[in-house]
């Protein structure tokens, strides 16, 4: 909602400062948004008239005009502009004069005639974009007046962004109850007197539809669309954000600012018939005066005349029965629509009017007939005319009912934190026309209100606390800390916590994004080719169109984004939700994954340049799989299609699948966008989440003993399946297993590798001595060669 603050002033004399006001409107529940000023920057322009008007000598599109504007003798101004008359009031920018677009006027010689000065359109000053002619100003404005304060361009234009709740406030009259309830004042609307019809000239109204309760229909014959709106109408809609378009949709346009009543006009000779309040027909379509054309059936409703469509009701009028320059006969509607109705339809066929913003957020059912009169007497001053009977036809048990709603002294007071005065409560309550009544004394007093026809929120008891509060004011209530006994909960021994995840992998350098679950169909194509994402019925967009089945997709967005930024080293994780479909549906499953890109250290004076490689994203996997203490093993991948061969491992826990990670294949890469080195990991939480259970047993006192074996087997063994192999054989007496060396080439045999490993045995209670040392060796020894194929190297 855009309205401007001397307008609203009009309304309730708020002497307060515009940031004060903003202020309070905020405070009250109101946000504003932006406050600017309500005219462009301008200087030297002046409320000149037109004294003389002759044809320029020696061109035909000009004349030379003897504009009096103040000073001792009329000045000459060279126009081009068609409606320059004598005796008529114009914007004169002066010798000196800065126009907003930074013109300077300067004395000019135009075609052999001085100008001194320039006659402005509202075009050049800012003030629309109509440049056809001069801006025409009020007969009363006073000569020489600078134009800013002639046309109070002093003023403030303010931006709200209003809850839904609160359609009320969509309207200048809406605003000044505000207003007024927390500046204590009273609303000074502008006086609306019925008009007397004029003619007999009526039009029938028929409502055979539930979704409109009360319609109201008027007959304005005669109108002459010739004429403009005047000057005031026009910037008053200009700063409020709606654009003059003729003298008609001015005013209803301007009803629905002032009131908050949304109007149309149809062409009363277009109208065949009466008027029907009607669902459409299957076979039925309209064209809107946007130029589209929809199908209507019978789950829109739409007002029609006797044959056809001729709008979509409260949401926009149709192209064939609109209001032109030829029209002659108007014929006027002001009605109520509820707001699901009005809702759906705007939904369904992607159309957001003004008319249908405000009825779907809930329009005065009271108000259709103020607004009629308010309209028929703008109209009649600004095209003249002669207005009809108003004619009416409701369903008055469709029509909302206002709610009762009892609010009591203890539970305001409860909710508050403090007691707010009774007659500030009931202050509050009279300035927001709740009609409040009260009963009893104390700690037993009571406030009933009856909801007026404006409010569709005033619903049950808080609703009233609400009210009281916002316009009492949120800051004048003490701020005092709850009181609540806490209980602390155990830590889950079977489980690592997910911070203690995220925690690690901050620790190890990531940075954790959080990215949508929605993905782009095409980057779900590339990063799963084999997988069926689950589609979304009702995308925001075309890039959040299915679920993803797996972490990576965000996180290389993310990566894309950090490179696009000159970011060289990126490390990024993500702990979420993944969604694969089977045959029972959908089936959501919480993933860890990461991924690493650039350096593997940042830049510094004693590191070179390296970047990260399959080791480093292994050995990341590793300490976190290391948190549970599980036995973790890495498999070569079988063919991974994101993967690179040679450069990806299946990752296990307690011989169950985990994840997986490696290095994106360089087509995959390139398909991304992203550089080649790019490596990633996708984990299951629950698998590296599981802690196996605690063990306590007291340190080994006794000495330890190493011994290190260069063990040769086939280049497909991992290293892997060599430390479980040796685990299991020597049991509690290994104390520690390290592989420190691996080697192929010269002095091994072609698809071979040798295999260093280092063993420190311990006994717990015992020391281990030398023959019972190479015993267990022996027996590991032999347990590779029969498992494994393994030998000793020579």
């Amino acid at each position: 909602m855009k309205f401007n603050v001397s307008w609203l002033k009009a309304w309730v004399p708020v002497a307060v400062p515009t940031a004060t006001l903003c202020e309070q409107l905020t405070n009250a529940g109101l946000e504003v948004e932006a406050v600017e000023a309500a005219g462009p920057a301008f200087t030297g322009v002046v409320v000149g008239q037109v004294v003389d008007v002759q044809p320029h000598p020696n061109a035909d599109a000009l004349s030379v005009c003897q504009v009096d504007a103040g000073g001792d003798t009329p000045l000459a101004v060279v126009c081009g502009a068609p409606n320059a008359r004598a005796g008529r009031h114009y914007p004169l920018a002066t010798v000196g004069a800065k126009l907003p677009d930074g013109t300077k006027v300067r004395r000019a010689k135009l075609r052999g005639s001085v100008s001194e000065g320039m006659l402005c359109s509202a075009a050049e000053l800012g003030l629309g974009d109509d440049d056809s002619g001069l801006l025409e100003l009020a007969a009363d404005a006073p000569l020489g007046t600078d134009l800013q304060a002639a046309l109070g361009l002093e003023d403030e234009t303010v931006t709200l962004d209003l809850t839904p709740n609160r359609g009320d406030c969509l309207s200048l009259r809406g605003l000044a109850r505000e207003a007024a309830a927390l500046n204590d004042l009273a609303v000074a609307p502008p006086p609306c007197p019925p008009v007397a019809a004029a003619t007999d000239a009526a039009l029938p109204v028929e409502i055979e539809h539930a979704g409109c309760p009360r319609y109201l229909g008027r007959v304005i014959a005669g109108v002459d669309m010739r004429r403009q709106s005047p000057f005031w109408l026009r910037e008053r809609l200009r700063r409020c954000g709606l654009r003059p378009i003729d003298p008609v949709v001015d005013v209803t346009n301007y009803v629905m600012l002032e009131l908050g009543q949304p109007m149309h006009a149809f062409d009363l000779g277009t109208l065949r018939g009466g008027i029907v309040v009607r669902g459409g027909r299957d076979d039925e379509t309209l064209t809107l005066l946007d130029g589209s054309t929809v199908p209507v059936d019978e789950k829109a409703m739409v007002i029609a005349d006797h044959e056809r469509p001729v709008a979509l009701a409260g949401v926009m009028g149709g192209r064939q029965t609109g209001v032109t320059s030829a029209t002659r006969d108007v014929f006027l509607e002001s009605a109520f629509f509820t707001p699901a109705v009005v809702a759906a339809t705007a939904r369904r066929f992607g159309l957001h009017s003004d008319a249908a913003h405000r009825y779907e957020r809930g329009v005065d059912w009271a108000l259709p007939a103020v607004a009629m009169e308010r309209a028929t007497a703008l109209l009649v001053e600004v095209v003249g005319g002669s207005p009809g009977p108003v004619i009416t036809a409701e369903h008055p048990d469709h029509l909302p009912k206002a709610n009762s709603v009892t609010l009591r002294r203890a539970r305001v007071d409860a909710l508050v934190g403090e007691t707010i005065p009774t007659t500030e409560v009931t202050r509050i309550f009279e300035r927001l026309e709740l009609s409040p009544k009260t009963a009893g004394s104390g700690a037993d007093m009571t406030w009933t209100v009856t909801s007026p026809s404006h409010r569709f929120d005033i619903a049950r008891e808080e609703d009233l606390v609400e009210e009281v509060l916002r316009i009492h004011g949120y800051n004048a209530v003490a701020s005092r800390a709850p009181t609540a006994r806490l209980t602390l909960s155990a830590p889950p021994a079977s489980t690592v916590p997910a911070e203690r995840i995220e925690d690690l992998l901050a620790d190890l350098g990531y940075a954790q994004a959080v990215t949508y679950s929605f993905i782009d169909p095409a980057l779900a194509a590339v990063l799963d080719p084999n997988g069926a994402p689950a589609k979304v019925l009702n995308p925001v967009s075309s890039a959040h169109a299915v679920m993803r089945t797996n972490i990576l997709p965000g996180l290389v967005a993310a990566a894309r984004t950090n490179l696009a930024r000159q970011a060289e080293r990126v490390r990024l994780f993500e702990i979420g939700q993944c969604f694969a479909t089977n045959a029972d549906g959908i089936e959501p499953t919480n993933r860890c994954g990461g991924i690493l890109i650039g350096p593997r250290e940042q830049p510094n004076w004693a590191q070179v340049g390296v970047d990260v490689d399959f080791f480093d994203v292994k050995g990341d996997v590793e300490r976190l799989c290391a948190l549970s203490g599980a036995e973790v093993q890495f498999a070569r991948a079988a063919e991974d299609p994101i993967l690179h061969p040679g450069q990806a491992a299946v990752v296990t826990i307690a011989g169950a699948p985990a994840g997986r990670l490696g290095r994106l294949r360089p087509q995959v890469a390139a398909a991304l966008d992203l550089p080649r080195g790019v490596f990633v990991f996708d984990l299951d939480v629950a698998a590296i989440s599981g802690r196996r259970p605690r063990r306590h047993q007291a340190l080994s006192r006794q000495p330890a003993v190493r011994r290190d074996l260069a063990l040769v087997v086939d280049q497909q063994t991992p290293a892997g399946r060599i430390e479980a192999v040796v685990r299991r054989t020597l049991g509690e007496l290994l104390a520690e297993l390290r592989v420190f060396d691996v080697y192929a080439g010269p002095g091994v045999a072609a698809g071979s590798k040798s295999v260093a490993i280092g063993l420190t045995l311990q006994h717990p209670t015992r020391t281990l001595e030398e023959p019972a040392v190479r015993r267990q060796v022996d027996r590991a020894v032999a347990a590779l060669a029969d498992e494994l194929g393994a030998r000793l190297r020579s």
